[in-house]
């Protein structure tokens, strides 16, 4: 596993563009936004999730909303916030499926915020939000639409998937 010094290396020359920013999925391997997408892809939303919040009801519209053309939707399991993703990545993905049928994306749990926020996130964060904030994620399923040449709007966690499009 790269320490996160190695990892924010790797990912200098990309910040400008946050779908070009590495980060490990699953089961381990290295990824992109713009790899996850593919060539036809337009916009991907990115959010930070928890399966014991109460915003976790929202896996069914940004399940629904990952069907769309053109849209991806990708997932980070974050259990910054009141611990509410305590589970290991196989119980995550079991959770998800059994109970909100996703078929999305989930990567490899991170830190979304703090000393060892993963550098997607801190690119992520200085956009400005639907409710004017910039900085740091404030609570779970913050969302992030990213166009493909790299334009971020951020929405709250209040902010329902099908109100970002």
């Amino acid at each position: 596993m790269n320490t996160r010094i190695e990892e924010q290396m790797r990912n200098e020359q990309f910040m400008g563009n946050p779908l070009d920013i590495e980060f490990e999925d699953m089961n381990g391997e290295h990824t992109t936004l713009r790899a996850l997408g593919g060539a036809s892809n337009e916009r991907w939303i990115v959010v930070n999730v928890a399966s014991a919040c109460g915003f976790t009801k929202q896996y069914t519209q940004l399940q629904e909303t990952s069907t769309l053309d053109g849209i991806t939707v990708v997932g980070f399991p974050c259990n910054q916030f009141g611990a509410q993703e305590p589970g290991t990545h196989q119980e995550i993905c079991d959770f998800t499926s059994a109970e909100y049928d996703v078929t999305f994306p989930l990567m490899a749990k991170i830190d979304v915020k703090g000393e060892n926020q993963h550098p997607l996130f801190s690119e992520l964060s200085q956009s400005t939000g639907s409710d004017e904030h910039t900085g740091d994620i404030r609570w779970n399923f913050e969302k992030f639409l990213v166009s493909k040449d790299g334009t971020v709007r951020r929405f709250t966690s209040r902010d329902l998937p099908s109100d970002m499009l």
